[in-house]
């Protein structure tokens, strides 16, 4: 993103020390909240509090080219009137090690804060124990204060309240809690991830577990960052979930989530899943948490949109929730996801982004995304599904990817990133193609493009072939497998252009647009 982008967002320096720093006070023009690349933010968990809407949320810190959730430290973000733009934020309101006497440095995860009966505010904290010879370290402990920025002191000094060895032995992932107060003054809290979900009844005083243990069943695709709320007598239970395939309703992609939810008549189900509330965003993880304020609801969320973003440095974004109440329990409408405004995209010869993709694989694995090819993005170290890939147990001789587009373009020249984690030559994993080639489609069938130049296989960096001019509506990249006797290793392409004679303004195909024709 350039740095125009980000022009006119005001930041003031409020006085009010919270913990080492201060708060201060920003006016930001759209979503993401923070988006400046100074702070990045994650894993949302809105709460209202003194008239106020705030959201909790934990800090990414991973350096651009490392695929970590290296998280120190936990930040608030306070607003009056989410539409304005007007926010406080207060850095570093807590740090797991000074908080919990039994917890390592840093891995603070999504967390929730909950203002409890007695009015005081209740941190519930997925944190690392220092010493457990639990097989998985994380567990949840609960921190108390008197106001939500703190200060935060271990409201159970003796250790977490869930753990795989408390209250009760279990084997699963113990993060991602989330905290109902019912109407009779019941408390509940939830938890998991990796396909696991738990739920258990808590004492009135906010921390003892009452039990027991339940596991939570219903949840269709359900993989982490439950959160709990209800709404006119019904339970609701927001999720992110990643059942993956071309025609499931939440991601195409394994490695994406969704935010699905379901609904229940009672805290403890049986749960019944409704749909989907937000759909995959550029982030590969996707956690969300709702609030309802001054009569409106609204989702927090988290996403890599922020300058120098990315699935490891991500941002919390927050936009209202609309409930269709013509049906039973009420239904929520899918969120469309805002953004700030954006400059205009600048003059480009590549009209890949004007074309639908498809490739010799389809359905793709599902660890791959077939949009990848043509967003306009390449990335240090990307994820699967930042590219295209073909790997398989069986990889065949030759695969090809191919752009169609509406109408005939003239082109002359193409540039293709390829992505390895095997060298040329290999048999398995990943590895650059043996070689490749364009080919076009004329009416009559596919040609070879005449009079390319060289096609290099480097990965890493644009691969340019340039070539005479030629109006086509489709295009293919013909791959032959790297190979070593034995076998050929899977193909795979973060990112392929294919150039016009001209610059012009960009078309960007809509998403949701209908594919363009076959050629052939």
């Amino acid at each position: 993103m350039k740095n125009d982008l980000f022009a006119g967002i005001a930041l003031v320096l409020a006085v009010a020390p919270v913990g080492a720093q201060e708060a201060r006070q920003i006016s930001v023009p759209g979503n993401p909240i923070l988006a400046e690349g100074d702070y990045y933010s994650t894993d949302p968990a809105p709460f209202v509090a003194d008239g106020a809407l705030w959201i909790l949320a934990g800090r990414d810190q991973a350096p651009p080219d490392v695929n970590d959730f290296i998280m120190g430290e936990w930040q608030l973000l306070k607003t009056d009137d989410p539409k304005s733009g007007k926010w406080t934020h207060y850095p570093a309101i807590a740090k797991p090690e000074n908080v919990f006497a039994w917890a390592e440095e840093a891995r603070a995860y999504a967390g929730q804060i909950i203002q409890g009966p007695d009015k005081r505010y209740y941190f519930y904290a997925p944190v690392l124990e220092k010493d457990s010879d639990a097989q998985d370290r994380f567990a949840i402990g609960v921190a108390v204060a008197d106001s939500p920025s703190g200060p935060w002191r271990d409201a159970h000094p003796s250790g977490p309240i869930i753990s795989q060895r408390v209250p009760v032995k279990n084997d699963i992932q113990n993060i991602d809690p989330t905290i109902l107060i019912d109407d009779d003054g019941r408390v509940y809290i939830y938890w998991g991830t990796f396909g696991q979900l738990r739920g258990m009844e808590l004492e009135r005083d906010m921390v003892t577990p009452k039990g027991p243990e339940r596991n939570i069943e219903g949840l269709t695709g359900f993989f982490e960052a439950p959160w709990i709320m209800k709404r006119k007598g019904v339970y609701y239970m927001l999720y992110a979930g990643n059942r993956a395939g071309p025609k499931s309703d939440c991601t195409p992609a394994v490695y994406h989530a969704c935010i699905a939810y379901g609904t229940a008549s009672s805290p403890m189900g049986p749960w019944t899943y409704r749909g989907v509330a937000l759909k995959p965003v550029s982030s590969t993880t996707s956690h969300s948490g709702a609030v309802e304020y001054k009569g409106q609801w609204y989702l927090a969320y988290h996403t890599a949109d922020a300058k120098g973003g990315g699935h490891f440095r991500r941002s919390v974004a927050i936009d209202k929730i609309e409930w269709d109440d013509s049906v039973t329990p009420a239904r929520i409408r899918t969120v469309v996801p805002t953004l700030r405004p954006q400059p205009p995209l600048a003059p480009t010869r590549n009209i890949a982004r004007a074309a639908s993709a498809t490739a010799s694989n389809e359905p793709l694995p599902v660890q791959y995304w077939i949009k990848s090819l043509n967003d306009g993005i390449t990335k240090t170290a990307p994820l699967p599904p930042d590219m295209w890939g073909s790997w398989s147990p069986n990889n065949p001789a030759s695969q090809w990817i191919e752009y169609r587009w509406n109408k005939p373009v003239t082109i002359d020249g193409s540039r293709i990133w390829f992505w390895n984690d095997q060298p040329a030559g290999s048999g398995v994993g990943v590895a650059p193609p043996a070689s490749w080639r364009l080919e076009y489609w004329d009416k009559k069938g596919w040609k070879p493009v005449p009079g390319a130049s060289a096609y290099g296989a480097e990965p890493g960096a644009f691969q340019n072939v340039t070539f005479p001019p030629i109006r086509t509506r489709c295009l293919r990249a013909v791959m032959t497998a790297s190979g070593d006797g034995k076998g050929h290793a899977g193909l795979a392409v973060q990112e392929w252009e294919v150039l016009a004679p001209k610059a012009a303004l960009p078309v960007v195909r809509d998403a949701e647009a209908k594919p363009a024709a076959k050629c052939g």
